[in-house]
């Protein structure tokens, strides 16, 4: 979310610039693909010229030190649930056992964004006295 009206220009260029990119990508091969292409590197470009040109005017980010290692054990958490559900597609052929490694990776998932992450984070927020 923008603070500050430049900060919402800026980002309005950047999301215009990305899917005029991405369409590009995906029509590439033909003459118009190509120009979108090229347009929206432009325009990303520019939107990146933007946001650093703004963030002197941000200040000091109101952040306190956060643990590393609990951020990277929720990461590697996500990841385990990511990797279940990958093991999971190729250990079985019936649907049934498909979705239940599925639900199983994407509980695990779940854990590490909904749970483990937010306790890294929040160890040492600034509200906290």
């Amino acid at each position: 979310m923008a603070a500050t009206k430049a900060q919402g220009r800026a980002f309005t260029l950047f999301m215009g610039g990305l899917t005029a990119a991405t369409a590009g990508i995906a029509f590439f091969s033909s003459g118009s693909g190509k120009a979108a292409f090229v347009l929206g590197a432009l325009v990303l470009a520019f939107s990146l010229f933007r946001f650093l040109k703004i963030k002197p005017e941000e200040g000091k980010i109101a952040l306190g030190a956060q643990p590393a290692l609990l951020k990277l054990v929720g990461v590697a958490v996500v990841l385990l649930g990511w990797v279940t559900v990958l093991f999971g597609l190729h250990l079985t052929a019936s649907v049934s056992g498909r979705m239940t490694t599925t639900l199983i990776g994407f509980a695990i998932s779940l854990v590490g964004v909904l749970f483990v992450l937010p306790a890294a984070v929040n160890k040492n927020a600034i509200w906290k006295p």
